[in-house]
């Protein structure tokens, strides 16, 4: 089978899915030129760029299979209509929630210790600048669900007070993971209020579009952090620049953007804004465990199975599994 990975970086997928798969063509493309590389493609692994009704009226793949969590770019009810799996890879259990538990540790800490002004011998003067501890500090994670369960063991190794947000509040809080108190949707602006850095490890949706608003932004704690390694839509990036700009916030650790790659000369990062580019997941052990769910997806497809993960049901399967009942 032809599998197209729909994205000129993230060769390490590449790399790990191709020994799995011996006997199929993994392939990539760019997002500009994906629409003219669909011929006689089976399988695409999207990772953000879009796939719309017209790529699936294109096509004749039968199954989209994310390289991770995210779906937001994908029209599932076009492809259920024209019988088109589509399935994720959850983070538990294949190292993606730890791995990007991480790389939000990391940006926590680069902010705290003014990475990369004191990182150079010779370049400042030896004790310059001082740093803060996130020891005693309150994180607030918005989202338990894999990644916020893990980022907050990590964190409460570190000597933090934890809140947290979710749709299930609880004012005894999650004592298993050391977090004091679980607020609702409803009380974010009172949550944020009360953290020195706030963590988005919430799954993205149409519900949750710019949940770091304006007005929640307002809400913030002088002097505190934002941290996003979820996905770029959960904020509204200008309303950040506007916020980092007035001096409310000390600055934000990004790994993900409103649009991938972002504009390198967008306001925002004239800011105290650590940029990293989508890298929070990519680490051996994540694709390591990531590749063998793919890989096991590709092949109950080319069976006539449904994918495991799968987020719909089409009645019929083209492709491999065509006049395979999809519901077996």
């Amino acid at each position: 089978m032809n599998i197209l990975v729909a994205a000129e970086g993230y060769s390490e997928a590449r790399r790990r899915l191709a020994p799995l798969l011996p006997h199929d063509r993994v392939f990539p493309c760019t997002p500009a030129t994906f629409m003219s590389s669909l011929e006689d493609v089976d399988v695409v692994i999207p990772y953000v760029t879009p796939i719309d009704a017209a790529a699936i009226a294109t096509g004749s793949f039968g199954l989209v299979q994310q390289f991770g969590v995210g779906l937001e770019t994908i029209d599932v009810e076009a492809a259920t209509l024209a019988g088109v799996w589509v399935a994720r890879v959850p983070s538990r259990g294949v190292g993606n929630a730890e791995s990007v538990a991480e790389q939000a540790v990391l940006l926590m800490l680069a902010l705290s210790r003014r990475w990369p002004a004191g990182a150079h011998v010779g370049t400042t003067p030896m004790g310059e600048p001082s740093g803060l501890a996130l020891h005693g500090k309150t994180a607030c994670i918005i989202g338990l669900g894999d990644l916020g369960s893990a980022l907050a063991v990590r964190l409460r190794s570190f000597g933090m007070r934890l809140i947290a947000v979710r749709r299930r509040p609880d004012e005894l809080g999650a004592p298993e993971l050391g977090v004091e108190r679980v607020y609702g949707p409803d009380e974010l602006n009172d949550a944020v209020a009360r953290a020195d850095y706030v963590a988005l490890c919430v799954n993205y949706d149409a519900a949750s579009h710019h949940l770091i608003s304006e007005r929640a932004l307002a809400a913030f704690k002088p002097g505190s952090y934002l941290i996003n390694v979820a996905r770029g839509g959960l904020v509204d990036h200008d309303a950040l620049a506007r916020a980092l700009a007035a001096g409310r916030l000390a600055g934000a650790g990004l790994d993900v953007f409103w649009r991938e790659p972002p504009d390198a000369s967008n306001p925002l990062f004239a800011h105290n804004v650590i940029a990293t580019p989508h890298v929070a997941g990519v680490t051996d052990v994540s694709y390591e465990g990531i590749a063998h769910v793919v890989a096991d997806n590709i092949e109950r497809y080319r069976r006539g199975e449904a994918p495991l993960h799968g987020v719909n049901k089409p009645e019929r399967v083209r492709g491999p599994a065509s006049g395979v009942d999809a519901r077996r």
